[in-house]
């Protein structure tokens, strides 16, 4: 790499650390259904199978409790290099939306992309919906502290500048999953994932992000059940709404001096 010191009107070449970046095709198979392309994104390879279960309930394919296996596929025409970039996902039972839902042809996106799975408008305005939150949020002291809280294990973050976190927490500030990604979607999908996987509800008190909060983003803490959704960053006028409508406590700007309710 060739950095350029603009005070200096000089340069120097040294060795820097970038984000790796590739793809992750997902696959849902279901009883009867041998297996259906559903969706490739670019992601940062690891947690893979957390991924690919969170989108799948995200998406509204998958409930806690209808997963069967998650693993990398089997599929003898994939190429060596990409035999750990595609992931199957099997369903115990036929997903809640019926198979002839699915696009025909798999669909893609960038790690930039959120709810580009959905097929038209209609579908991505009715957001799949968890169970709401039962417990306690927390207050507005501990809000300001998360993302602080998120930034203590942004590990990937340090190293290269080139990632999104996601993290879910307790209502007393305490992070039970982290997770880091080239996608913040991506980010938030995996943490959701981990606690599927785990066998654990995948809401908590916060889901909190390094960003801001889009419409796609409140639409995941809706449908995988967290009760607020804190981001560093503002809201849209569609995420806004649709947090209001579904109960979901949303906080932007938010630091250790303050904090912005929106719903």
């Amino acid at each position: 790499m060739t950095e350029h010191l603009t005070e200096q009107h000089a340069s120097r070449t040294r060795e820097d650390r970038v984000i790796t970046e590739e793809p992750l095709e997902i696959r849902l198979r279901w009883p009867g259904e041998p297996g259906t392309r559903v969706w490739t994104t670019m992601r940062t390879p690891g947690h893979d199978f957390e991924l690919a279960a969170g989108w799948a309930l995200h998406e509204g394919w998958l409930t806690p409790g209808g997963l069967e296996t998650v693993a990398y596929c089997t599929d003898v025409a994939l190429p060596r290099e990409q035999e750990f970039n595609v992931v199957t996902v099997a369903l115990a039972t036929v997903p809640a939306r019926t198979p002839t839902a699915l696009p025909h042809h798999h669909a893609s996106g960038s790690s930039a992309c959120g709810v580009c799975g959905s097929s038209t408008i209609d579908e991505v305005l009715v957001a799949p919906r968890g169970p709401r939150w039962p417990g306690e949020l927390p207050d507005e002291h501990v809000v300001r502290t998360l993302p602080a809280a998120l930034r203590d294990h942004q590990r990937h973050f340090d190293r290269t500048g080139g990632v999104h976190a996601a993290g879910l927490f307790t209502a007393g500030g305490t992070a039970l999953v982290v997770r880091e990604d080239v996608g913040r979607h991506n980010a938030v999908d995996k943490v959701a994932g981990a606690r599927l996987l785990a066998g654990a509800p995948p809401g908590a008190a916060a889901l909190v992000v390094s960003g801001r909060a889009g419409f796609e983003l409140v639409q995941k803490a809706v449908a995988h059940g967290s009760g607020c959704l804190v981001a560093v960053g503002a809201p849209t006028s569609l995420a806004v709404d649709l947090a209001r409508r579904s109960g979901l406590a949303l906080y932007g700007f938010t630091g250790p001096e303050r904090t912005v309710r929106y719903a």
